[in-house]
Parts: C-alpha cells; sequence; structure tokens
C-alpha cells in the first residue's frame, strides 16, 4: 500500500467526481460521507465549480432573516448567515427596542476605494512624490481608460495620493489611486488601474514597482451609524450605565475590545455572506481601522445622554457591492438583496454598519444585565441535543431538561437520549 500524499499533479484538470474520489481514498472516505459532499442544496455544483477551484461538493449554513429593523426610517428585513445560536434573534431584539426615534440613522462617504502602487530604488524619495504629482492628470487618465462603463456611471479614479512611507527595506513612496467603484466592491477595477498605471510611474522615477493592489483599509469607504434607545425600553439608567462601562472596558483594554469588536462583525458578517460579500476584506478593514490610532479601539461608542437615555454610534470601513462577482452569480445571493430591496451598494453598506451597531448593544445589554450566556446556551442545548441524536420535539424536551439542570453538556444530552430511548420516546 503507498503512502498518502497531497502532491496531486493536474488535479485541477480532474472531473469533480475524479477529485472527490482522490480525496475519499486519501481520507478514508465513506460512502456516505462521499454521497454528502455531492449533495447539492441551492448552489449547484456546476455553479460551484465556475466559483472556486478544485471543488468536490458545497456546504450549507442556515440562512435566517432578523426582523424589526427600523433603518433611517424605512422597513427592512435582514438575510443572514452565520452558524452562532442567538445572533440573529439578539439582533431582532435589538432592532425592536430600537425603533422609537426613527429607528437607526446611517450615513457614509461614498464607494470609493484606495489602490496603492509600491515604489523601491529611488534615491530621492521625497522628489519622486513631488515628480508622481505633478503628473496626476496622466496617471488618472490611463487609469479611467481601463474601465469606461464605471467611468460612465460617475465613478472612476478621482485623484492620487502620494506617500512616502519607511520600511525595513528602506524608504518606499506609495502612489494611492483613489477610486469611486459606484456599486462593485471595487477590487478587480482598482487592480487593473494600478497595474496599467505602474509602468509610467517607473519611468518618470527611473524606480522600480512590485505591488499594485488594492487596499482593504478602506478609510476612504466608511459607514456611520447612530441610535438613541429609551431607557425605559432597556430596564432604566442602571441598564444604561452598564452597557457604557462595557464599552468603556473595551476602550481601555485591547483584550475586551477585541471581542467587543467580534460582536459587530457577528452581524455584519452574517449580511456579507447572506450577499456573497468578500468578507475577508470587510474584516480586515474593519481591525485596522480599530487600530488606527496605533492603539486597537472599540469601533462604537456608547453615552448616556442628559436625560438618562443611551446614544450609541459606529465607525467602520465597509467594502461592499452589489455588482460582479460572487454577489450575481450565487443565486441565494440575488434572492437575500432582493429580500433587502437595496438599489446601491452604499445603502446596502450603510445597513450592514446598521446591523453592526444593533448587534453590539445587544451583546452590551446581555454582558451588562443576565451574561451572555443565557439565551446563548439555551440555543446551544439544542445543537446539543441535535448532535446527541435527538429529532422532533424530543429536541425541546431535552433542551428543557439542560437548561432546568443547568448541565447543559453533551454527555447529558446522550444520558438524555438513552433515557427516553429505554422509555420508547426516540
Amino acid at each position: 500500500m503507498s503512502e498518502k500524499t497531497s502532491r496531486l499533479p493536474g488535479f485541477y484538470k480532474l472531473t469533480l467526481e475524479e477529485r472527490l474520489k482522490k480525496v475519499a481514498e486519501f481520507a478514508n472516505l465513506t460512502d456516505e460521507e462521499v454521497n454528502m459532499l455531492k449533495k447539492e442544496g441551492n448552489l449547484s455544483l456546476d455553479i460551484a465549480q465556475r466559483m472556486i477551484e478544485n471543488v468536490i461538493g458545497t456546504m450549507a449554513y442556515p440562512f435566517a432573516v432578523a426582523v424589526n429593523f427600523l433603518i433611517n426610517n424605512k422597513d427592512y428585513l435582514i438575510p443572514m448567515v452565520l452558524e452562532e445560536p442567538s445572533v440573529v434573534a439578539a439582533a431582532s431584539n435589538a432592532a425592536r427596542v430600537m425603533r422609537k426615534w426613527g429607528g437607526i440613522h446611517t450615513t457614509s462617504t461614498g464607494p470609493v476605494m484606495i489602490g496603492q502602487i509600491q515604489l523601491v530604488n529611488v534615491e530621492d524619495p521625497f522628489g519622486a512624490k513631488m515628480t508622481i504629482l505633478e503628473h496626476k492628470d496622466e496617471i488618472i487618465k490611463i487609469a479611467n481608460e481601463q474601465d469606461p462603463i464605471l467611468v460612465k456611471l460617475g465613478g472612476g479614479a478621482k485623484d492620487v495620493e502620494v506617500r512616502v512611507i519607511d520600511s525595513p527595506k528602506g524608504p518606499m513612496v506609495i502612489t494611492h489611486l483613489i477610486v469611486d467603484v459606484r456599486d462593485a466592491m471595487g477590487a478587480n477595477a482598482v487592480n487593473t488601474m494600478c497595474e496599467k498605471v505602474a509602468p509610467l510611474i517607473e519611468r518618470i522615477t527611473g524606480g522600480r514597482v512590485y505591488l499594485r493592489i488594492i487596499s482593504n483599509l478602506a478609510d476612504k469607504r466608511l459607514v456611520r451609524a447612530r441610535v438613541k434607545v429609551d431607557k425605559n425600553d432597556i430596564g432604566g439608567e442602571e441598564v444604561v450605565d452598564g452597557i457604557v462601562m462595557a464599552w468603556a472596558f473595551a476602550a481601555a483594554d485591547p483584550y475586551r475590545a477585541a471581542t467587543h469588536n467580534k460582536g459587530i462583525l457577528n452581524g455584519v458578517i452574517a449580511v456579507a455572506l447572506a450577499t456573497a460579500q468578500d468578507h475577508r476584506a470587510i474584516e480586515a478593514g474593519a481591525h485596522a481601522y480599530a487600530a488606527k490610532t496605533g492603539r486597537y479601539l472599540p469601533l462604537t461608542v456608547w453615552e448616556k445622554d442628559k436625560d438618562g437615555n443611551l446614544v450609541g454610534t459606529l465607525e467602520m470601513p465597509m467594502a461592499v457591492g452589489i455588482v460582479g462577482g460572487a454577489t450575481r452569480v450565487h443565486p441565494v445571493a440575488r434572492i437575500a438583496l432582493k429580500i433587502l430591496g437595496v438599489k446601491t451598494a452604499t445603502e446596502l453598506a450603510e445597513i450592514m454598519g446598521a446591523v453592526g451597531l444593533a448587534q453590539n448593544f445587544a451583546a452590551l445589554r446581555a454582558l451588562a444585565t443576565e451574561g451572555i450566556q443565557r439565551g446563548h446556551m439555551k440555543l446551544h442545548a439544542r445543537n446539543l441535543a441535535m448532535q446527541a441524536g435527538a429529532t422532533g420535539e424530543l429536541v425541546d424536551k431535552i433542551v428543557e431538561i439542560m437548561v432546568r439542570e443547568g448541565k447543559i453538556r453533551y454527555d447529558r444530552a446522550v444520558e438524555l437520549v438513552e433515557e427516553f430511548k429505554k422509555k420508547g420516546k426516540l
């Protein structure tokens, strides 16, 4: 018997069946496991293979809808895709108590992305900076020739900024191409523009260009959200004080701030997955923006106003699109956009910011009052019951027992399933 190897020349050229057969042999997959991977849901294997390489199957996640959202005085149902219990329920409940005073209010700075062109090997980096700026109009012209349709829609390269930075390999001259990408996320358009502009920058400076790529620190594409929550709707000023104190902890401690921001991203990324956004880019930008001062900080601020009510604000980059990429290829993503009813990428970005703010409020409120685990663990108990083999109404019975006992553990779920089996109720 030959040893296992992951060296599989030409793997990408194989059919899906052939690839799956090789993986099954490598991992000793059972026929049942192979058939599970071949099972098609709402994403066909044909479409999946056109989206990425080396496909051997698809994987489904729950698709839910958060209710009660009122954003800029307009009602929305929010599609969310994620596996973490209690997030959708928490978002819906938060949105309900936020409906007073017009719900969540949002604004944004527009769909502007930054492309970076890295120049090295120049003796006079600040002189090179000035030379590049002198050629700004020519740079913009070359960039816009790459995407006339984007320009026709009102987008395209709008400006050029140049920075000189110190690096472990000496000074570098970094040109920022400022591009309005309209309703796209923008990576393809911006990267193409950067590549076409690079030879000109080399020629006029005598230096060498290495990287030519979009930045995911989209700090010219910010979304802002604010909300006022009536103190009487959440348990009074004591709860307001608790939420503000929880935020202050995050503002003072990066260990807490990381978890604080994760709570924001629970909502943001769930919507990003539902609409097939580049959620990795969104998260990278969010965390980089949180550290823009040199210290990692929360992306929200919570305060108490003069009447004792809670006021929350959020500001973060939000690079999303409603045209191109997986957003238009994945059939469920198209349905998610239809449920949202969005007409522009800017509207989608603002909705996602609002969801992030609501999700953060829900988490802080739980932490400041009953603790985060109460609602979370009840839903966790459902997962444990199903993992232990419970189905139908038995799931609810086992959850009820585990919650009542305070023993929300897999071994206890297994014991209960066995007990019900003996009673002939499984």
